[in-house]
């Protein structure tokens, strides 16, 4: 681990793969091996802007990660992008074809691109994407955009990985109501209408407008200067907009980093990540030979009638105490 730690730092791709792999398992042993390459890789101290984006299935994200991914590279800065891609609830695969949609920029020297199943993890990302995100930062890139499933509204835990947060949207895709719903809209640091371009450009201005004064019902969030969240239009295939939009999360980080909150947010964003693997070490503690035993007996009894679904839980989270 400590000579593939190296090798990550010394930027080379294949350890980079190999590492998000390994992370990215659930084999007991390859967690064990992913947690010592993380205490190594935490010594190289670096550090990356982390982009999370969002929105809903057409809406053109990887179309938009490829322009402005290429927009960045042309900054000569070096970006990866975890895209996460939705697993079927009756395989268990994905498609992970979201290198094959940035062709343009898988090609780019500067670029990194790895799809990644989100093995049904509920929130729009996969339950190891903020290690894969480490592993990125150790690497050397400047940025790392991070790709939800884009399944609608409860996707919020994108915003526990990233620095900035931005939700896509296509034209005429709501009103000041859509604006106002509670959820991964308030979540949104910047909300960026795409497809603003050609016939749909009027109405990716309108609703542009109508976010916009959406927005400003919200209660006011003490990581936002004035001006945000904001809301931009942006073409993805025209490729219009991204300066201003790069702009704009620049100087927003810019406002965090000199008020504290860069700091404090991804310090709270730590202490989530801790609550979360502990909750799902506990469900992991389901598999057990003897819970899986208890809880088949207790089923049955609840699929003859002979126990309500509510009262049989509560009984086996009782027995659960003994049997730790």
């Amino acid at each position: 681990m400590k000579d593939l730690a190296e090798k990550i730092i010394q930027q080379d791709r294949r350890a980079l793969s190999r590492a998000i792999t390994l992370v990215e398992s659930s084999r007991e042993d390859h967690r064990a091996q992913a947690l010592e390459l993380s205490r190594y890789l935490q010594k190289a101290g670096r550090q990356a802007l982390r982009i999370g984006l969002s929105g809903t299935p057409g809406v053109g994200k990887s179309t938009f990660i490829e322009s402005f991914g290429t927009f960045l590279t042309s900054q000569n800065l070096r970006v990866a992008v975890l895209a996460v891609d939705p697993s079927s609830v009756r395989s268990g695969g994905s498609i992970l074809g979201d290198k094959t949609r940035m062709d343009r920029l898988s090609r780019d020297p500067l670029a990194f691109i790895r799809p990644s199943p989100s093995r049904s993890h509920l929130g729009g990302v996969a339950r190891r994407t903020r290690e894969a995100v480490a592993v990125c930062e150790a690497a050397g890139f400047d940025v790392v955009l991070i790709e939800t499933v884009g399944v609608g509204q409860s996707e919020t835990i994108v915003s526990e990985i990233s620095d900035v947060f931005a939700l896509l949207l296509a034209p005429a895709g709501g009103d000041e109501l859509q604006g106002v719903k509670r959820g991964i809209m308030e979540m949104a640091d910047l909300i960026l209408v795409n497809k603003a371009d050609g016939d749909l450009k009027p109405a990716a201005m309108r609703t542009c407008a109508d976010f916009s004064g959406a927005l400003r019902l919200l209660r006011k969030r003490p990581q936002d200067p004035d001006g945000y969240p904001m809301v931009l239009t942006v073409s993805a295939i025209a490729e219009m907009g991204l300066d201003v939009t790069w702009e704009a999360m620049q100087a927003l980080l810019e406002w965090r980093r000199s008020e504290g909150h860069f700091d404090r947010q991804r310090a709270l964003q730590a202490r989530f990540w801790f609550d979360e693997d502990v909750k799902q070490g506990v469900l992991a503690s389901l598999s057990r030979a003897d819970v899986v035993a208890l809880m088949q007996r207790i089923g049955r009894e609840v699929e003859n009638g002979d126990i309500l679904p509510e009262v049989a839980a509560v009984e086996v989270l009782g027995k659960l105490k003994p049997l730790g």
